[in-house]
C-alpha cells in the first residue's frame, strides 16, 4: 500500500506519519510511505502517483496549495484516494470540488486517523471487487469499480463501463441489490450510478465525471444526496 504525505509544516508532516505508522502496527499492515515538503515537490512527481494510492494533503501551503494541486493530480489519476487535511475546518465544502475522498482537522487527527483509514481500505478493497455477468456479448468478467453507471434501455439494461458498453436481459432491480454494497446508487427507475464516478450533485441534476449529466427527482434527491455524502466519508 502506497501512502503519500504532503505537508510543507515538517511537524505536522512528521505527526501524521507518527500516526500512520501506528496505525500500520495495530492492523498488522505494511505501507509504503513518502513525503513532499510543497505542493510543487509533489506535483514535479505526478506521473509517479498510482491511482490506488492514499493521498493525504495539506491544504494551506505556500506556493501550489492542497486544492491546486488536488485538482491536477486527479486530472490524471480520477482513482486515488486524496485526503485534505487542515487547521481550518472552514475549506471542507471545497474539498468536493476536487473529489477528495476524506477531510481531516489537524486537531483532531488523534481520534480520526483510524475512523479514516479503516474507511478508505475498505473502499480499496471494494474497488478491486469483480463479478461474472452473463451480457447479451457473451459472459465477461468485470472490475466493479470500472462500471460508470448502468440504463434501461426498453427490455435491456446497458452497462457502461471504461472497457465498452455492454448489454444484459436482467432487471434493474436485481442489479441493484447485486451491487448496492459497492457504491451504486439508484437515481430513479432507470439509471444505477456508481458513486465514485460522480462529480456533483446540485439543483437536481447528478454530474459525472465524463460530464454526462442525469436529472435526479425530486422525490429521490435528498436521499441520493445523502447516500452520496455517506459514500463520500462526510458523515
Amino acid at each position: 500500500m502506497e501512502i503519500i504525505v504532503c505537508d510543507d509544516n515538517r511537524t505536522d508532516r512528521e505527526n501524521l506519519i507518527r500516526l500512520l505508522r501506528d496505525y500500520e502496527t495495530k492492523k498488522g499492515l505494511t505501507f509504503d510511505i513518502t513525503e513532499y515538503d510543497s505542493g510543487e515537490a509533489l506535483l514535479q512527481n505526478i506521473d509517479k502517483l498510482q491511482d490506488g494510492s492514499i493521498l493525504f494533503l495539506d491544504i494551506n501551503m505556500d506556493g501550489t496549495d492542497g486544492l491546486d494541486a488536488a485538482a491536477q493530480i486527479k486530472s490524471l489519476h480520477p482513482k486515488i484516494s486524496i485526503v485534505l487535511v487542515t487547521a481550518y475546518i472552514g475549506y471542507a465544502l471545497e474539498g468536493y470540488k476536487v473529489e477528495a475522498s476524506r477531510f481531516l482537522v489537524k486537531d483532531d487527527l488523534e481520534a480520526s486517523i483510524t475512523e479514516c483509514m479503516d474507511t478508505l481500505l475498505r473502499k480499496l478493497g471494494q474497488d478491486a471487487q469483480v463479478m461474472d455477468f452473463s451480457f447479451v456479448e457473451g459472459n465477461i468478467r468485470l472490475k466493479v469499480s470500472d462500471i460508470l453507471y448502468i440504463e434501461t434501455a426498453r427490455h435491456k439494461n446497458i452497462f457502461y463501463t471504461k472497457n465498452g458498453n455492454f448489454q444484459i436481459y436482467k432487471k434493474l432491480d436485481e442489479i441493484e441489490n447485486e451491487l448496492r454494497e459497492y457504491g451504486f446508487v439508484r437515481i430513479h427507475m432507470s439509471f444505477l450510478v456508481n458513486m465514485r464516478y460522480i462529480r456533483k450533485i446540485s439543483s437536481y441534476v447528478l454530474t459525472l465525471t465524463t460530464g454526462k449529466e442525469i436529472s435526479v427527482p425530486k422525490s429521490r434527491y435528498a436521499e441520493v444526496k445523502r447516500q452520496y455524502i455517506l459514500f463520500k466519508g462526510a458523515e
